[in-house]
């Protein structure tokens, strides 16, 4: 899938918004030139538990860190309803 289903027509390459894992962290990551990933997520964020430590914390934008171990998390747009759609980039991964 090459469109992120945003609507607006322009292509973003990767593997689309519903990825899973690092393909979706660096597909939200790269979105729309990279303004995603710094954009709120809707109603405060999503409360999660960090998929490397464990550690609780709240993701408030599109792609995020843990405060504790530095992992980066990424939920896309059309999934960011429910905090069970986001996806972990894997142990050393860094933007």
């Amino acid at each position: 899938m090459s469109d992120c289903a945003c609507g607006n027509g322009q292509g973003h390459g990767g593997g689309g918004p519903f990825a899973e894992g690092r393909d979706l962290v660096e597909f939200v990551a790269n979105a729309h030139g990279g303004s995603l990933r710094q954009r709120a997520i809707p109603e405060g964020g999503l409360a999660t538990t960090c998929q490397g430590c464990s550690a609780p914390f709240v993701l408030t934008t599109f792609v995020g860190s843990c405060p504790a171990c530095g992992g980066v998390h990424a939920v896309s747009p059309p999934r960011a309803s429910d905090a069970a759609n986001i996806q972990y980039a894997g142990d050393g991964f860094r933007l």
